[in-house]
């Protein structure tokens, strides 16, 4: 007997009514990209290797998924590296192409190559899905879509500013109040460290910094200590670990903490700049806060940095980020090309909207209304009033087969169609139809037009 289908771990079938209010979810976001004047790109589902490897640090390097390369792969292997055992060494001589872990780097990479073709500063944004070998849990997959606005060729603040209008702007179209947008910057980070004397550790010091709210306090400090970070260091940033006041109170005690610090000073004051305009020109219903935990563990941030946070009553992690890199494409030969990216996590967006029953009762994949199957004249008459009413844009369907009448209803019962149009041989003398309520079991006699009101 043949073994039951699977799927890997990580990856998800989709019934039509979760892609339906998956389609809600991206068609929203969307609207909103296209309302902030960013224009829609695509990329390859994977990349060269050397696309994407040393982009997102250590640790995202092991997420990266490898494709091995077509054909015999081993009879270009190192034959030395083969024989050891050694993966990491291996994996260079038969994996050329990878599975892309975000869509920036991508990003970065078209820039480049279509450069002499893009209007400077370019604003783009892509909704496609991206891999992770990573382990699933809830919330996080190996498979998933990430839904990027990104913006290249200006160094100006103003963008981060919109970018955290655009956040609170697409939470409220879907009815998610509540959202706290989470902000730090790298260069405070790269003052932190350098006030603290370990600017040599700067990556394992925010890496360790970005967990104080999953691992706590003494985690963060333990893993600090077992990175080489002295406990003296680790004093000094004592108050970090219960930082709290309004923002500008916040700023005040950075400014404070990093006064002897050139580079954490220019951090400070572009946080202060971006914090004073988004509070003055307001926010609908998201809340800004500063975090200066927050480091997101990339290589490539260099300024601001965004999280965002669901509303307090769900557990769920973030679902958005993003930040600043100012030389992201110089990694691929183009210097000086500032760019700042948001990105919304589909997916957890959609347990969070799920688990608050946000979504309107209009997101459905399913037809308004049912025509039951008479025979042959009473479908072709249907199919006729189908033909007008979907050139309407109203979704509507045929039962195939002229089998008895329940059977057909409760086809459209489970099916969630509302409402069941009956065309028999009254109807057919009176040119009307009969539609019946599947929810109500209300009834009514109606002519054409009256049919294309009640299901319009």
């Amino acid at each position: 007997m043949a073994s039951k289908p699977s799927i890997p771990k990580g990856t998800r079938d989709f019934s039509p009514a979760e892609v339906a209010k998956r389609q809600y979810i991206i068609q929203t976001i969307k609207s909103n990209f296209e309302k902030f004047g960013f224009q829609p790109i695509e990329t390859p589902s994977f990349e060269n290797s050397d696309t994407l490897m040393g982009k997102y640090g250590e640790e995202g390097d092991r997420l990266i998924f490898k494709i091995l390369n077509s054909g015999d792969y081993l009879s270009k292997a190192n034959a030395t590296h083969l024989e050891n055992k050694d993966s990491l060494k291996l994996t260079a001589s038969i994996s050329e192409k990878a599975l892309r872990y975000d869509l920036t780097v991508p990003f970065a990479r078209y820039v480049v190559q279509h450069q002499s073709e893009i209007e400077f500063p370019f604003k783009r944004y892509q909704i496609q899905p991206v891999w992770r070998a990573d382990r699933p849990q809830k919330g996080r997959f190996r498979e998933f879509f990430q839904c990027d606005a990104d913006v290249v060729g200006s160094k100006s603040l103003w963008q981060e500013v919109e970018l955290v209008q655009l956040y609170d702007t697409v939470f409220t179209a879907l009815g998610l109040a509540g959202v706290t947008i989470k902000i730090n910057n790298r260069k405070i980070l790269s003052g932190i460290a350098e006030v603290i004397g370990a600017s040599d550790k700067l990556i394992d010091f925010t890496v360790a910094l970005d967990k104080l709210d999953k691992i706590g306090e003494d985690g963060v400090k333990k893993e600090m200590i077992e990175k080489g970070i002295s406990e003296e260091a680790i004093a000094k940033v004592q108050p970090l670990f219960s930082f709290t006041g309004t923002i500008a109170e916040k700023i005040n005690q950075l400014s404070q903490l990093l006064s002897v610090s050139v580079e954490g000073m220019k951090g400070v004051e572009e946080l202060q700049f971006i914090c004073e305009k988004v509070t003055q020109l307001g926010l609908a219903t998201a809340q800004l806060d500063l975090d200066v935990t927050l480091a997101r563990g990339l290589n490539y941030y260099t300024g601001a940095i965004f999280e965002i946070a669901p509303p307090k009553t769900v557990a769920m992690g973030s679902i958005g980020g993003g930040g600043r890199y100012d030389d992201l494409t110089g990694i691929f030969g183009l210097k000086n090309m500032s760019g700042v990216g948001i990105s919304f996590g589909l997916d957890r967006i959609y347990l969070v909207i799920e688990e608050l029953g946000l979504f309107p009762d209009t997101v459905a994949a399913t037809s308004k209304a049912l025509f039951v199957n008479y025979g042959e004249t009473e479908a072709f008459v249907a199919m006729q009033t189908i033909q007008k009413l979907r050139a309407e844009g109203i979704k509507v369907e045929l039962y195939p087969d002229a089998v008895k009448m329940g059977k057909q209803l409760q086809y459209a019962d489970k099916r969630g169609i509302p409402f069941a149009v009956i065309i028999g041989t009254q109807e057919l003398e009176s040119s009307t139809f009969a539609l019946k309520n599947l929810v109500t079991g209300e009834q009514v006699v109606l002519d054409y037009n009256g049919l294309q009101q009640r299901l319009q």
